[in-house]
């Protein structure tokens, strides 16, 4: 099989127009793969667990206050440098982590600090909202485990199609390996593009400090505020109310820089779509009652969300050969060339990658387990469980989709596809409603993560193996902290909907678990017209980037952008393309090879002082 579309990866080198996946993962081998460089060590995993563990406190934070995650690897490659080099200045360390240990350090800490969370700040926060009570806390320790394991389980297979075949962009991931590349750089090229990194990093962590910082003594005037406001209205009432707002931040533009224009105008289109025509007709029609975000996006995430569903399994399945390689676990297939002969590189490539024995028994023993679980503490019956992990492999396949091609992960979002779907099957159990849409939740995210990660390890020329393995690893830091952090910042449940913690996601959860209660039927007609619209939009666009001449094909809207528009709010949609632009107009000029760098610095800066500015938050430094 050839592939009829490609592109050259500025990063790598590799150019995949018209090859084989063969041919390509053996390019990769040959020009890439550094497998004598040290990669999973004990100093990298001990400092990435105790990283990720300080840093899923913050995102724990930030996830009770905003409803989002906030990616942590690059923060984590940048301190893990750091202080490395200073624990070898006073003789701790012999030599700092190379810059392959430095990746595996990031795969470790970005599984501790991000993927055990997710579920915590939505299902199971909804669940203490509903209830009134907390879960037993060895229950939430072990589902929290679970769901994480599970995840990266489930991303194995995925990981072989997306990176090594598509090279979908995964920008955090790139970011990442441009940072590490970066830090650890040499030649005057490479000086002047760490310098552009060092320079877009301080700008960043300036706009984070300016707009975040809660000193008491700082000047006021000295402050930015986190929205500019736009003038007008629109029926009636204020462009913020819609969303229509700039967002004083620079992550999300960065963000757009590495995604590109394609899926940048498709999140536009959607974004003109959904904001200025159909929540205002729907507003207008009393159907929207009341304005804000999450006012907006519980009707219009129906939509979107059947859009992403739809496109992102369709693909999938057009691909079922190349899944089907990775998911048997015999190898045979990866080691044969395009023209069925045996090729010894190809062998050695097989050796390296994750087997599909791993993910066959990581997912029977993780998802069995999970399913006594919900059994036992949830009282969901075992077909019930049984089914939410079925689901979860292909709502985690649209989540790493839409992941890899614009950076935002709809977990939300695949958790309403399992809620609804518990409408139907089981309408008066909000508990089921909640803790089946929780293992899509909290899996997607980890699955998500795992191959942002991986993504960087394949730019890099790391070991995919033994970068799964120190995944996995992370996985126990992160619970380790995140699980008792949630009982001390959440005594009760009167500490979620205030001030301080306005829990937006697990209000949202909350919310659509009681709506469903009565079934589908409960969902508003256009919702339900906007189910089946959404889903037939996805099934079109999805056979069209297929059968569509490769000329044609740069030319159609990305599904998963314009999906993606329906499920967030308009000032991300509108920095993206901000940041998409601004990549595009400097492409060619002497400014282009640097868009990736400065662009990374920003997202690196930007997050490192807001992670820092949340952890203090969190512990009571003003």
């Amino acid at each position: 099989m050839k592939l009829a579309g490609g592109h050259l990866d500025d990063f790598t080198g590799i150019d995949i127009t018209g090859k084989s996946p063969s041919e390509i993962e053996l390019e990769w081998f040959e020009k890439v793969y550094r497998g004598d460089s040290p990669q999973l060590t004990a100093r990298a995993v001990v400092m990435g667990s105790l990283l990720g563990a300080v840093m899923s406190l913050s995102n724990l934070f930030v996830g009770l206050k905003t409803g989002w995650g906030l990616g942590i690897a690059i923060t984590a490659c940048i301190l893990s440098f750091t202080i490395g080099a200073a624990l070898k200045r006073i003789g701790i360390l012999s030599s700092n982590l190379s810059i392959l240990e430095n990746n595996c350090m990031q795969s470790t800490a970005s599984s501790a600090g991000y993927s055990t969370g997710s579920t915590i700040v939505g299902a199971v926060s909804a669940l203490l909202l509903i209830q009134g009570h907390h879960l037993p806390f060895w229950t939430l320790m072990i589902w929290t485990l679970l769901l994480a394991m599970l995840g990266v389980f489930m991303a194995i297979p995925m990981k072989r199609q997306m990176i090594n075949i598509e090279q979908l962009p995964f920008p955090s991931g790139l970011a990442a390996a441009e940072t590490l590349r970066s830090l650890y750089a040499k030649g005057e090229a490479a000086a002047r593009k760490a310098k552009s990194l060092g320079f877009a990093a301080g700008l960043g962590g300036v706009v984070a400090f300016l707009r975040d910082n809660q000193l008491g003594w700082w000047p006021s005037f000295l402050k930015i505020p986190e929205m500019i406001n736009f003038p007008g209205s629109l029926a009636g009432r204020t462009m913020a109310s819609w969303t229509i707002s700039f967002e004083m931040s620079a992550i999300m533009v960065a963000a757009g820089a590495i995604i590109g224009m394609r899926v940048a105008l498709s999140m536009l289109a959607g974004g003109l779509l959904n904001y200025f025509l159909l929540a205002p007709h729907m507003y207008e029609l009393g159907i929207i009652r009341d304005l804000g975000y999450k006012n907006i996006v519980a009707w219009s995430l129906w939509g979107g969300t059947a859009l992403m569903v739809s496109s992102g399994l369709l693909t999938f399945a057009f691909q079922w050969k190349t899944v089907w390689r990775a998911i048997s676990g015999t190898g045979r297939m990866l080691r044969r060339s395009g023209t069925g002969t045996s090729d010894p590189r190809l062998m050695r490539m097989a050796d390296i990658e994750v087997p599909g024995s791993w993910f066959l028994s990581g997912v029977l023993i993780s998802g069995s387990a999970i399913v006594v679980v919900q059994a036992v503490s949830f009282s969901i019956d075992w077909w019930m469980g049984t089914l939410a992990v079925f689901m979860t492999f292909f709502l985690s396949v649209v989540a790493c989709r839409a992941t890899g091609e614009t950076d935002i992960t709809p977990i939300g979002a695949m958790g309403k596809i399992t809620q609804l779907t518990y409408g139907i099957i089981a309408p008066s159990n909000i508990t089921a409603n909640l803790m089946t849409a929780g293992v899509t939740a909290g899996a997607a995210a980890s699955s998500a993560d795992l191959l942002t990660d991986l993504k960087s390890g394949y730019l890099l020329g790391a070991n995919p193996r033994r970068q799964f393995i120190a995944q996995f690893l992370g996985v126990f830091a992160g619970a380790a902290v995140v699980v008792p952090s949630f009982y001390l910042l959440v005594p009760t449940p009167d500490a979620l909907g205030g001030d301080r913690f306005p829990a937006p996601s697990a209000q949202v959860w909350k919310g659509v678990a009681e709506l469903l209660a009565n079934g589908i039927e409960s969902l508003h007609p256009s919702a339900q017209l906007a189910l089946a619209i959404g889903a037939a939009a996805g099934i079109i666009l999805s056979i069209l980037d297929h059968f569509a001449p490769v000329r044609l094909r740069a030319f159609l809207p990305s599904a998963m952008g314009l999906g993606l528009a329906f499920v967030v709010p308009f000032w991300n949609t509108l920095s993206i393309f901000i940041g998409a632009t601004a990549a595009f107009l400097v492409r060619k000029t002497p400014a282009g090879p640097y868009t990736i760098p400065v662009a990374s610095g920003i997202i690196a800066g930007e997050s490192l002082i807001g992670v820092l500015i949340a952890l203090f938050s969190a512990v009571g430094i003003r």
